[in-house]
């Protein structure tokens, strides 16, 4: 327990040293952190109610894409209009908070007075309070006018400055008697175009969250001691970016203040670019730092921290960029290890996870594995894929489990059980499926997934095992344009992996020219029921003309399949190497 007196000296030093902490923010001065006993003298006892409030919200999910949507409507970026039993079906899945992106510049006036739609904002009080309802905590925002217009802050100040302040104020007088259960948070992902560089950065978003801060304490009423929200510039998680976060709740020195960051993974895993095809040693280490960093910087001097976003960038594409079982142990580390760290998070959902008009899970492995995170420290293995070649005897499998503590239990294969010693064997964190078990699953000899294979375990949610027979894909010659290419192609029960683009002279071709290793989605991307794999315009418009470029598809058998593309002008073609 922090002690809740304040020696003697201090109430009469504190407001000295909050304005000359403030001032050096604003002359761009480096401000250091306080010690840890002066943190604690310092804070009163209301911090208690920040930190079990932000507890308490653990777990929280995104309404992203709709009040958020930069259209007219909230249902122009896709998505159906939000309904109370999508709320009330949220709640139900184990959530405990949503935070409501919402983009107010479409639905403004000029000015002076900046007034907000009252449809609008009627509409947006209406969903805040059918979650309320619901039992859910509730963070709103000001979100995508970050890159609409409070960017030019360094080159149109005081108008930037003077809609924000009439943005803030409208939307605190409009929920200054809701509930505490209702939270703001200032802006979304921060940044500033023509600025002089870091240190005005820091200092303008100092202003920024220091004029929001004081807009909704002067409006009264629950927003005198409301729960804020503060992000870093562009919620980044970098040392600098949390050292100047840390100066504004010091010049602040409000208990009921939270920080908060955004997680999207270590960006080539995350993407699927530069050969990161698997959630690995360095991927780890990078969510290990970062949560790290912010758990020292914020958590561990009692100032709460809301992850108020993480997922993968490239679900932005499609949920398949990354292989299945490489997104489930990011996810399953990624709940995990933000527990460890007293990190609440909230899931990301742009509406390709909950299907807001069926009300289910559009991938129940991944939601299974993100809610047992919540919790439990799941097993995971090295692979979710055994590969069977058609027409060979297989040899046995060996798969080396991520144990998290756990004992494996047994392992199915639907309602059946298999036989421990004669199905399968286990060794330390090894677990062997023998070949004649294997061939009998695969007897049928169709390409694709022939069985699923459960592993379960003392605890946590199981780990399947896909049972594939494939054969070595082919592809067949192609022509087209710089517009696109498509290759037909035979996956033969394969999935493709990554792509390998290298000109006959050794450099790299195409986008991201520091690596031979394309981004999936972007420079490439499978079609398994057409059969076929695309190069869109994107990959040929970074490809040099006149020049020869070998393809190399790895596939998630092991197998590699060599193409050569030959570009003259705007005319493509290609023929297998």
């Amino acid at each position: 327990m922090q002690s809740r007196t304040p020696p003697p000296l201090i109430p009469l030093l504190t407001p000295l040293l909050t304005a000359l902490t403030a001032l050096a923010i604003l002359l761009g001065l480096a401000v250091a952190a306080p010690t840890a006993h002066a943190a604690e003298d310092r804070r009163p006892p209301a911090v208690a109610s920040a930190q079990s409030t932000v507890a308490a919200m653990q777990p929280g999910w995104n309404l992203g894409n709709t009040l958020d949507s930069t259209g007219s409507d909230e249902t122009s970026w896709g998505n159906p209009r939000v309904t109370r039993e999508l709320l009330r079906s949220i709640r139900a899945q184990g959530f405990n908070s949503v935070r409501i992106p919402v983009t107010w510049s479409q639905h403004q006036g000029a000015a002076p007075s900046y007034s907000i739609d009252p449809a609008y904002l009627a509409r947006v009080r209406e969903v805040v309070d059918w979650a309320l309802a619901e039992g859910l905590y509730v963070l709103i925002n000001v979100h995508h006018d970050s890159w609409q217009w409070v960017m030019n802050l360094p080159t149109q100040h005081d108008a930037v400055l003077a809609r924000f302040t009439a943005t803030w104020t409208q939307i605190a007088n409009t929920f200054r008697g809701s509930s505490d259960r209702l939270l703001f948070e200032s802006i979304n992902e921060p940044f500033f175009e023509g600025s002089s560089g870091d240190a005005q950065n820091a200092q303008l978003l100092h202003e920024l969250n220091t004029t929001f801060h004081g807009v909704v304490r002067r409006s009264g009423g629950n927003n005198a001691s409301r729960i804020l929200v503060l992000p870093t510039l562009r919620t980044n998680a970098d040392q600098a970016r949390l050292d100047e976060l840390t100066a504004t709740f010091t010049a602040l020195n409000d208990p009921n203040l939270v920080a908060t960051v955004h997680f999207y993974g270590f960006w080539p895993f995350s993407v699927n670019v530069a050969g990161y095809t698997r959630f690995d040693a360095e991927t780890q280490q990078d969510l290990v730092n970062t949560f790290d960093r912010v758990h020292n910087a914020f958590t561990a001097r009692g100032i709460p921290v809301i992850v108020g976003e993480y997922g993968l960038l490239g679900f932005d594409r499609h949920t398949g960029v990354i292989e299945q079982g490489e997104k489930l142990k990011f996810f399953e580390f990624l709940g995990n290890y933000a527990r460890s760290r007293q990190l609440t998070t909230m899931l990301w959902d742009n509406g390709q996870h909950f299907n807001r008009t069926t009300l289910q899970w559009n991938d129940p492995s991944l939601f299974r594995q993100i809610r047992s995170s919540w919790t439990t420290a799941s097993s995971t293995a090295a692979t979710d894929q055994i590969f069977v070649r058609r027409g060979q005897t297989p040899a046995a499998a060996t798969i080396a489990l991520n144990l998290n503590g756990n004992t494996l239990s047994s392992l199915h294969h639907g309602s059946t059980q298999l036989v421990r010693g004669t199905d399968y064997t286990v060794s330390g964190d090894r677990l062997t499926i023998t070949g004649p078990t294997l061939a009998r699953l695969t007897a049928s000899g169709a390409y694709g997934v022939n069985a699923v294979l459960s592993a379960r375990f003392s605890r946590g949610v199981p780990w399947d095992l896909n049972v594939i027979t494939y054969a070595p894909p082919t592809v067949r010659a192609a022509s087209g344009t710089t517009n696109g290419l498509t290759i037909p192609t035979a996956f033969n029960g394969d999935q493709l992996a990554t792509m390998e683009a290298v000109y006959s002279d050794g450099g790299f071709a195409g986008p991201h020219n520091w690596t031979s290793y394309k981004e999936f989605g972007a420079a490439f991307s499978p079609n398994y029921s057409g059969g076929e794999i695309t190069l869109p315009a994107a990959f040929f418009a970074e490809v040099r003309d006149n020049s020869t470029v070998t393809l190399t598809f790895h596939f998630w058998s092991g197998t590699t399949v060599r193409y050569t593309l030959t570009r003259s002008g705007s005319t493509v073609t290609g023929t297998p190497a």
